[in-house]
């Protein structure tokens, strides 16, 4: 691990992430992510938690993307997950973008309105 996270003093409101090659894989460490930000997190983390994550390029169209989530103050041991990134020829879409996905419930309540109405055309 060639580099050093920054002191906590200097927090930073996403945390201080490094990152290094392990052979093929690429590691990024992230600490002293700032603790309001806990609460947003799919995986919540205090400032003494940290995430490690590893991305392995396993084909020309495949990378598989590890996690390890370590914090002793929200967790009784580490846990990990793994999934794959496919290559595809589409365009990507950004699915935190759509106005945090909660308009959705909205435009299908009206649809499903509509129905009941009959208005659905």
């Amino acid at each position: 691990m060639p580099c050093r996270h920054r002191p906590a003093e200097l927090g930073q409101w996403l945390g201080d992430s490094i990152g290094w090659w392990e052979g093929d894989t690429l590691v990024v460490e992230t600490v002293n992510l700032h603790p309001q930000q806990a609460p947003r997190n799919a995986a919540p983390l205090s400032s003494q938690g940290k995430i490690i994550e590893r991305f392995t390029r396993y084909s020309d169209e495949q990378i598989v993307y590890e996690f390890e989530v370590e914090d002793p103050v929200y967790y009784t041991r580490p846990w990990r997950g793994e999934m794959s990134f496919n290559r595809s020829a589409e365009r990507q879409y950004e699915y935190a973008c759509h106005e945090g996905n909660y308009g959705l419930e909205g435009i299908l309540a009206g649809a499903r309105r509509l129905e009941v109405l009959g208005d659905a055309d």
